[in-house]
Formats: C-alpha cells, sequence, structure tokens
C-alpha cells in the first residue's frame, strides 16, 4: 500500500478508529509531519488535536537514526542497541540536553497562549506518519500514559515489524494498516513526503482549536 500523501493516509487511518468517532477523543500528533495528519483525524472523529512533543535521541553515526527518545518534562527512552551504535553514557547526556532545549522552544512556539491539553480520563489517540526504530512514538505513548488517560492508542499508516511489536506493551490498542517485511523508511510508503514547517503547525492547532470550540457550542 502506498499512500499518495499524509492527507491520504490519515482518512484511512480515520476509518480504522471509527469506533472512537463521536467520542471527543484527544488526538495527539507528534510534530512535525505527523500535525497534518493528527487535524485530519481530530476532524474526521469529531475529536480534539494537540501535539506530544517529543524529539529522538540521534546516533552520533546517523542524525536520522534513532537511538532512543526524550519528551519535554526530561523523560527519556534509550533502546537497547544505542551503544552497539556508540552512543556512551557521556554522548547520551549531551545529546539529550540538546534535544529537550528544542522542544522547550517548539512548546513556546506552538502553543504560545495556552497550556498542552489535559488528556486525564480521555481517549488519547497518538498518530505519527510511520514507525520506523519506534522510538519518538514510545517516548509519545509514554509520556500520555503518565497523565492518566482513560485508553490510550497509538496510530499509525506503517510500521517496520519489529518496531511494532517493540511499541505495542505501551498502549491499550495499536492501529497499523500495515507492517511490510520490506520496510526501509516510512517515506517509501508515500508518493508524496514533504517537509513541514514549524509555522504550518501553528496554523493547524490554532485552526484545529477553532473547530472544536465551533463544534461544542
Amino acid at each position: 500500500m502506498i499512500f499518495s500523501s499524509r492527507v491520504d493516509a490519515a482518512l484511512r487511518l480515520a476509518r480504522a478508529l471509527a469506533q472512537y468517532r463521536s467520542r471527543n477523543p484527544l488526538v495527539l500528533a507528534i510534530p512535525r509531519g505527523a500535525v497534518e495528519m493528527g487535524r485530519v483525524v481530530a476532524d474526521e472523529l469529531g475529536g480534539e488535536l494537540d501535539v506530544v512533543l517529543v524529539r529522538k535521541l540521534r546516533s552520533p553515526y546517523s542524525a536520522e537514526f534513532a537511538v532512543g527518545a526524550i519528551d519535554e518534562t526530561g523523560r527519556s527512552y534509550v533502546a537497547d542497541y544505542a551503544r552497539g551504535e556508540g552512543a556512551d553514557e557521556a554522548y547520551l547526556e549531551e545529546e539529550k540536553r540538546a534535544q529537550l532545549e528544542l522542544l522547550r522552544q517548539r512548546r513556546t512556539l506552538y502553543t504560545p497562549a495556552r497550556a498542552a491539553i489535559e488528556p486525564k480520563g480521555r481517549i488519547v489517540i497518538v498518530v505519527d506518519d510511520g514507525l520506523a526504530t519506534g522510538a519518538t512514538m514510545i517516548a509519545a505513548l509514554h509520556a500520555a500514559r503518565a497523565k492518566q488517560p482513560q485508553r490510550l492508542v497509538c496510530a499509525v499508516p506503517v510500521a517496520a515489524p519489529d518496531s511494532l511489536e517493540r511499541v505495542r506493551p505501551y498502549a491499550d490498542e495499536v492501529v497499523c494498516l500495515q507492517a511490510p517485511p520490506a520496510f526501509y523508511a516510512v517515506a517509501q510508503f508515500y508518493r508524496e513526503f514533504r517537509q513541514v514547517e514549524d509555522e504550518e503547525v501553528v496554523e493547524l492547532l490554532k485552526e484545529s482549536s477553532k473547530t472544536h470550540v465551533q463544534s461544542v457550542q
């Protein structure tokens, strides 16, 4: 299955999540790529959109490869293969500091006029555009779980099979449209996989907030 775009993937994902329609789920998107998807899923399900801020901890040899992830509270997940990738304790501590500062900047930029939406007691659906290593999703689910949701769902269009299994223990339910054995990168499953900028994330969150307020009035 090849998705034409993130919007296409989000519409298909929303259909797979139809049981949560009209139950006011809180959709937490992982920035930046998944925020557009989160907006679509939230709109389709009649829910609310926010972001869950996590950053991958980069391998010292490849900035694209995650050896773990960190959330905005400073809580981190480090993969069992991290040391084998050259990420020793000193490197990880420095990388955590750098990524935590970026998360603080993003929170200030994304939701300057309000705090994060409270997940406690709600159905929470964490959305990303795909799972490669699964590290950022694990950190995102851990961060969401700490806020005591009623139910915690991981929702992705595509995942590497081993990463999908790595993520399962952290969610009450995992919804994944496909987990092909020949998985190399998330982008290979999208015809159009453009870079999403911070300005677009800010606008999507503003628009979604207005739409939700209007729908409940």
